[in-house]
C-alpha cells in the first residue's frame, strides 16, 4: 500500500511540474504522452528541457560585481547583495558581533538620515529594506517601485556604506540580543542543534562556537564600526538586480551610486582547520525534564565541491531526505511508530567540512529504539544497495523539483551570486543535475561505505534520560553534558 502511495505521490509531482512549465515564460517543455484515464501511474512523460535566461556579468570600475537579469512582468525591482563577510570571521571574545552589525545596520541610520527618518521614508516608497549578516556571508536586499528607485537605492546604499549605527539603537539591538541568549533553555530543539554544532566542530572553533552573554556584553559601538569598515568595502560586494529595468540605464544608475566608492580588498582572518574528530561513537546526554527526546546523529561530511557530493545528496533522499517515501520516514515513523518526525540532512561545506546529521523527535521511553533503528538505516546503506524503486523514486523527485530552483529572475541571479561566491563553476546545478541522472545502485553503495560512518558517529540525546528504556551507554561511553549559565 506504501508503495502505491508513493507512485501516486511522484507522479503527482510530475504532473505540478509539467503544469507550472507549460506557463512559465522562462522555459519550454515537451509534450505529455496521454495514457489511459484515470490512472496517473500510466501517465508517460518526454524528458523535461529547459532554459535559464543569459544573465550578464559586469564588473565597475571599483570591483562590485554586478548581475543583471530583466523582467518586466511588474514595476518592480529588487536588488540584492552578497557581502563577503561573517560570523566565522570574529574575534573569539566577540562571539555575536557580526549578527549585532547586520542588526543595527538596518535599524542605526545613515550619516544623512537616522534610523526612524529611513522606515518612514521606505514606508512612503512603499519599499523594503532587510540587512544581516550569517555564519558565511552577509546579505541585503532592496525591493522598490521602478519609478522609486533613484530614491530607493541612495537610501540602500547608504546603508551599506556609511552606516550610523545610532547608540541608542545599538543599545536596543544588544538588549535584545541578550535577552534572546537568555531564552534559550526553553528551546530543546535549539538545545540539540547548538550543541550538537559545538560537538561536530568544536566548541571554540568558528563554526561551532556560539554567543554568550558574557561575549556580546563585551561588544562596543566601535567594534561595530570596525567591523563594518573590515568587511564593507567595493571588492566584497556583488549585487543582483533583477525587475523591470533597461540594462544600460541600470548600470548607469549603479555607478551613478556606487561608482565613487573607492576600491578596496578586505583582510580575511584565517579559519583554522577543523580537527574536532572522533574514531569511535560519541554518546553524549543532556538532560531536560521534558517528555519528548530531541535526538542528533552524525559527523564531518563532504564540501560542496567534493566529486561525491552528487551521489550523496542523492543517497541522503533515500535515507531521510525525503519526508514521505525516505528509509527512515517508513521504518521509523510509519512501521514502528517511533517518532513524531525523523528525517535527515546533508549540509555540504564551503570554508570548511560539512554535516551529515540524522534527526528524530521521540517519546522518552522509545529513545533507544528509536536510535538503534537510526543507525541501523544508516548501516544498512553501507551493506547492500539501495532498490531500483528507491533509486528511481529518488531521482524523480530531484528531477521534477530541479526546474524550481529556477522559478523566477531572482532566484536565477541569486543561485549565480551564491555560486561565485563560493567560487563553484557556473554550471554547478547542471552539473548537478547530469550527474544525478548517470547515478547506479553501486555508485550510491560505493558512496555510502566512503561517507557514512554508523560506528564513528556523534549522538546527542535532549531529553529525559531517567525515562529512557534502556540507557545509551549500550552504544558507547556517555558523556553528560551540561548547559553553562549565560549561553
Amino acid at each position: 500500500m506504501n508503495r502505491h502511495r508513493h507512485i501516486f505521490a511522484v507522479s503527482l509531482l510530475w504532473l505540478v511540474s509539467w503544469m507550472f512549465l507549460a506557463v512559465s515564460p522562462l522555459f519550454a517543455q515537451t509534450a505529455v504522452q496521454p495514457g489511459p484515464l484515470g490512472d496517473p501511474r500510466t501517465m508517460k512523460f518526454d524528458p523535461v528541457t529547459f532554459t535559464i535566461p543569459e544573465v550578464e556579468r559586469v564588473v565597475l570600475d571599483n570591483g562590485i560585481i554586478v548581475y543583471l537579469l530583466p523582467d518586466p512582468e511588474l514595476p518592480l525591482i529588487t536588488v540584492s547583495a552578497l557581502i563577503r563577510t561573517g560570523a566565522v570571521y570574529e574575534p573569539a571574545n566577540r562571539v555575536g558581533l557580526a549578527s549585532l552589525t547586520g542588526t543595527v545596520m538596518r535599524t542605526g541610520g545613515t550619516a544623512r538620515m537616522t534610523g526612524d527618518q529611513i522606515d518612514d521614508e521606505l514606508e512612503f516608497l512603499a519599499a523594503n529594506v532587510s540587512i544581516g549578516i550569517g555564519g558565511e556571508s552577509g546579505t541585503a536586499s532592496l525591493d522598490v517601485l521602478k519609478k522609486d528607485l533613484p530614491r530607493g537605492l541612495a537610501i540602500f546604499a547608504d546603508m551599506l556604506r556609511a552606516p550610523a549605527f545610532e547608540p541608542a539603537k545599538f543599545e536596543q539591538a544588544k538588549r535584545q540580543t541578550l535577552e534572546a541568549i537568555r531564552r534559550r533553555p526553553d528551546s530543546p530543539a535549539g538545545i540539540a542543534a547548538r550543541e550538537f554544532r559545538k560537538l561536530v566542530y568544536g566548541a571554540d572553533h568558528p563554526f561551532g562556537r556560539e554567543s554568550t552573554t558574557d561575549t556580546v556584553s563585551r561588544i562596543t559601538r566601535d567594534d561595530l564600526v570596525a567591523f563594518h569598515r573590515q568587511f564593507f568595502v567595493p571588492n566584497s560586494l556583488m549585487l543582483g538586480v533583477t525587475g523591470d529595468f533597461e540594462k544600460a540605464a541600470m548600470l548607469d544608475v549603479l555607478r551613478k551610486t556606487f561608482g565613487d566608492w573607492k576600491p578596496q580588498t578586505a583582510a580575511l582572518p584565517p579559519i583554522p582547520p577543523v580537527t574536532a574528530s572522533t574514531s569511535s561513537r560519541s554518546v553524549n546526554v543532556l538532560h531536560r525534564d521534558i517528555t519528548q527526546t530531541h535526538l542528533r546523529v552524525g559527523h564531518l561530511s563532504v564540501k560542496e565541491d567534493d566529486p561525491d557530493y552528487f551521489a550523496l545528496a542523492l543517497l541522503e533522499d533515500i535515507l531521510g531526505g525525503n519526508s514521505f517515501t525516505s528509509r527512515l520516514f517508513r521504518d521509523v515513523r510509519s512501521r514502528q511508530g517511533l517518532a513524531y518526525s525523523v528525517g535527515s540532512r546533508l549540509i555540504p561545506g564551503n570554508l570548511g567540512p560539512g554535516v551529515v546529521v540524522l534527526q528524530a523527535l521521540t517519546k522518552a521511553p522509545t529513545t533507544h529504539q528509536t536510535l538503534s533503528s537510526m543507525l541501523d538505516q544508516m548501516e544498512r546503506l553501507r551493506k547492500e544497495p539501495v532498490t531500483d524503486d528507491e533509486l528511481q523514486l529518488a531521482k524523480d523527485a530531484f528531477l521534477n523539483s530541479f526546474v524550481f530552483s529556477f522559478a523566477d529572475a531572482g532566484q536565477i541571479v541569486g543561485r549565480l551570486m551564491s555560486l561565485e561566491y563560493h567560487g563553484l563553476p557556473k554550471d554547478f546545478l547542471q552539473r548537478f543535475r547530469d550527474s544525478v541522472v548517470k547515478l547506479t545502485k553501486m555508485d550510491l553503495l560505493r558512496v555510502a561505505y566512503k561517507h557514512l560512518h554508523p560506528d564513528r558517529v556523534i549522538i546527542l540525546a535532549v531529553g529525559k534520560d531517567g525515562d529512557f528504556e534502556q540507557p545509551l551507554s549500550t552504544f558507547g561511553r556517555i558523556n553528560v553534558l551540561t548547559l553553562k549559565p549565560g549561553g
